[in-house]
């Protein structure tokens, strides 16, 4: 079962960290996408930050499993914000962040059930 939590892990790791990476070089694509839902663009470091973090406790809880329990939860409630700013600017693009959201989930369920 740790197999399984760590590929999950470090998959939703990889994506945000990318994410993160790209919110923080503010690549077009990533700036428009923010805009759209009604982020401002110079707080786009405070989501790159968050996704940032959120990456790396997810590596780190891969050791610590504390770190990746409260990691994954910090990436899905992030990934529920992420969810609710798309309804709300009516931007049904919803795909990657429910993608992201479920990862989330299915990396807190498996990181708890090996801790």
């Amino acid at each position: 079962m740790f197999t399984l939590a760590a590929i999950v892990s470090i998959v939703l790791a990889v994506a945000i960290l990318g994410s993160g990476a790209a919110t923080l070089a503010k690549v077009p694509a990533v700036v428009g996408n923010m805009n759209a839902v009604g982020w401002p663009e110079d707080r786009l470091w405070v989501l790159a930050v968050l996704k940032i973090l959120g990456g790396v406790g997810l590596l780190v809880g891969l050791w610590v499993a504390p770190i990746g329990i409260a990691a994954a939860i910090g990436v899905a409630l992030y990934f529920v914000g992420a969810v609710v700013f798309h309804v709300r600017a009516k931007e049904y693009a919803l795909a990657p962040p429910v993608v992201l959201l479920v990862l989330a989930v299915a990396a807190l369920v498996l990181r708890s059930a090996t801790a």
